[in-house]
């Protein structure tokens, strides 16, 4: 069961505007990594659903963090089903993320309070997502569909909607400028961010700098 609200979670990722995004089949590693994204001032980590024990890993991950980081929220990635989202909000998924939008996990996360965010890449699957109760629209694979410019293009005529890209953002600050100039409400991050030689090397500090440096960035973005 999710520690926090769906609303909690909505307004902290439109307020931090940053939502970091990794796996790592290692326990320990990942929360390293969790660590490192909370020491960088950021509450907020997506764990996605890709490699074998992918559940297992995070069930110990959220069991850790719920006793040392109560604070920070923990959710899920690349969920593509209604079975794989309850078995990770049964581990404490705060908010669930995919790459593409599936009615039935969008149904479960509302039924259960909990904000989801699927992939769309047009805006006739922004519209469906939204009227299934999405606030948050996560678009997929951002760079691929038209970058900023598609930002753009879809809140000219629908300004309600609120967007997360994922994939295309890099972790520069002319990236950050040109994608909130654009009109988004946050930047979903992985690998720019949480770089796997850094992870290697465990530069836990290079993480957190990065982190502390993206959220001035965006801040920065915002006030102009």
């Amino acid at each position: 069961m999710s520690r926090f609200s769906r609303l909690q979670v909505l307004n902290t990722m439109v307020d931090i505007g940053l939502v970091p995004v990794f796996y790592h089949p290692d326990p320990q590693v990942a929360y390293h990594v969790a660590e490192a994204v909370a020491a960088g001032g950021c509450p907020l980590l997506e764990f996605t659903n890709r490699g074998d024990f992918a559940p297992q890993v995070f069930s110990e991950l959220s069991a850790s963090l719920a006793q040392t980081h109560p604070d920070l929220i923990l959710g899920v990635g690349s969920v593509v089903d209604a079975p794989t989202a309850a078995l990770y909000l049964a581990s404490g998924a705060s908010f669930v993320v995919g790459p593409l939008l599936n009615p039935d996990v969008a149904r479960l996360c509302n039924r259960r309070k909990v904000a989801y965010s699927p992939g769309c890449a047009t805006l006739s699957e922004i519209a469906q997502a939204e009227e299934l109760g999405v606030e948050i629209v996560k678009i997929f694979p951002g760079g691929s569909i038209g970058g900023p410019d598609f930002v753009k293009s879809v809140l000219a005529p629908c300004p309600w909607t609120r967007i997360m890209p994922t994939g295309g953002v890099e972790a520069t600050e002319k990236s950050i400028r040109a994608w909130f100039k654009a009109g988004i409400c946050a930047a979903g991050i992985g690998s720019n961010l949480i770089r796997k030689d850094w992870v290697e090397t465990g530069d836990w500090q290079a993480i957190t700098d990065l982190t502390t440096q993206l959220l001035q960035w965006i801040k920065e973005a915002r006030s102009e």
